[in-house]
């Protein structure tokens, strides 16, 4: 039996990242990614069972890193300014850095593929986001709230502008380039929206 090239497995991985985000998962099959890795199919069944196994293992390999990479340097200690602007850093520049993977992570959240992504990293990083806000409602500056308002109010502002800056145009065809200004504007208005007055 062949034993793993860790350089063709991650060739592989690479590769089979891009077609999904060319392709959608509907579009991934292991012949393409063979073709595209300039290696035979069966090759590819010595690293993974199937497609399935293949798209699962990769899904849960960059969830960790992506997961590892929010909550890098963050104290859940901190106060809810402060530990949210960290989030806001760590996430943008994961995103800025690894463009492809946001594009890939979409394609997973509207998959079937869903929960064994989000399991891959939700563990460890709901633990230290969840002390987090906990530690923050305990003492007063945030109300406490369903976690899908939170959220909402939280992340979805950063996640349309990195979207918006990752295609180039905001809503109407507008061109749009991020700025430290346009970021951190939108964190002050967030912050605003969330903080007890």
């Amino acid at each position: 039996m062949r034993t793993r090239n860790t350089d063709k497995v991650q060739l592989v991985k690479q590769k089979a990242i891009e077609l999904i985000v060319k392709n959608g998962l509907e579009g991934f099959s292991m012949n393409k990614l063979a073709k595209v890795c300039n290696v035979s199919v069966a090759t590819l069944y010595i690293y993974y069972k199937d497609r399935d196994d293949l798209i699962i293992k990769v899904a849960v390999e960059e969830g960790r890193i992506m997961g590892d990479a929010m909550i890098k340097d963050f104290d859940p200690e901190l106060p809810f300014e402060q530990g949210l602007r960290k989030q806001w850093e760590n996430r943008y520049n994961y995103m800025i850095t690894n463009p492809v993977m946001g594009l890939f992570f979409d394609q997973l959240r509207s998959s079937s593929y869903q929960q064994e992504f989000l399991s891959s990293f939700l563990k460890g990083f709901q633990l230290v986001v969840g002390k987090f806000m906990h530690n923050v409602i305990e003492r007063g500056e945030i109300e406490a709230m369903p976690f899908e308002v939170y959220w909402s109010v939280a992340f979805a502002p950063l996640y349309n502008l990195i979207r918006f800056d990752t295609e180039g145009q905001s809503m109407g065809g507008k061109p749009f380039k991020m700025t430290d200004e346009i970021l951190w504007k939108t964190f002050d208005l967030v912050v605003k929206a969330l903080k007890k007055q």
